[in-house]
């Protein structure tokens, strides 16, 4: 892939994807979607990817829309902004549903849209000095695509209250309302974000992929519904390859394969 807005290499079974604007604090635009959208797809094919790791290069992880790309959006159409829009939503959904986690590495700002690359993370480290902001409703506008991931995520009150109120918060207040699942001094947060992906790769990687279908799914079923799915789930995995192989680790006090140096 020829990339041009952000990076992306494998490094020991990990997939490093980095917002590379570093000059605009990583602020996106359409090429960004679109690269960033062939990054997760090709991701999404590579069995060997155990983790995914998404940050920002510089000060900042990601702070929203490139004003540049909004001054071409004032003027366009319905139609035009739609299918814009549309492009988003669905890079959202492709990050939220990787079959790998997602690591977002919060390195600084993630302000409006940069605010929905933090809620699709699985786990999300934040620097103790980042700032974060769901600062849509500032400009008249609110943080539509996002919302799902981010409601999901804080639940409705959180929400509620930040998006009508476009608040400035730190890593601590984030960490707080559930925007992010750890917070680190600055200097700690590779340190941190190491220890959580290498917490991770001693998981069964089929095992982790299931148990993010099992929270996204889940909840929006009845009992007549998430009691054979989660049976059938439990099942299948038992007798699976990697469900033999982590029960006999288990059981005879050894590593699995998959957790082996």
């Amino acid at each position: 892939m020829n990339l041009s807005t952000i990076t992306y290499h494998k490094d020991n079974r990990i997939a490093r994807v980095t917002f590379n604007r570093p000059e605009i604090h990583n602020a996106f635009n359409g090429t960004v979607i679109t690269e960033m959208s062939q990054v997760f797809s090709e991701i999404e094919k590579d069995n060997d990817i155990r983790v995914v790791l998404l940050t920002g290069k510089g000060k900042s992880f990601c702070a929203g829309a490139d004003l540049n790309w909004m001054r071409g959006v004032i003027k366009q159409s319905f139609e035009e902004n739609l299918a814009e829009s549309n492009e988003l939503a669905e890079l959202f959904y492709k990050i939220y549903t990787c079959h790998r986690p997602v690591v977002g590495r919060i390195n600084g700002a993630a302000i409006g849209g940069g605010t929905g690359f933090v809620a699709v993370c699985d786990i999300a480290v934040a620097a103790r000095s980042a700032q974060f902001s769901f600062s849509e409703v500032k400009i008249g506008v609110v943080p539509a695509c996002i919302g799902p991931y981010v409601v999901r995520k804080m639940g409705e009150g959180r929400a509620r209250e930040l998006f009508i109120t476009g608040e400035r918060m730190n890593g601590d207040r984030a960490y707080e309302v559930g925007l992010v699942n750890r917070v680190a001094d600055d200097d700690q947060l590779d340190a941190e974000v190491d220890c959580v992906v290498n917490t991770l790769l001693s998981s069964g990687p089929e095992a982790v992929t299931m148990a993010k279908k099992l929270v996204s799914e889940v909840p929006g079923m009845t009992p007549e519904q998430f009691k054979p799915f989660t049976a059938e789930m439990i099942a299948r995995l038992r007798i699976s390859e990697e469900g033999q192989e982590g029960m006999d680790a288990f059981l005879n006090k050894r590593k699995p394969n998959w957790a082996e140096d």
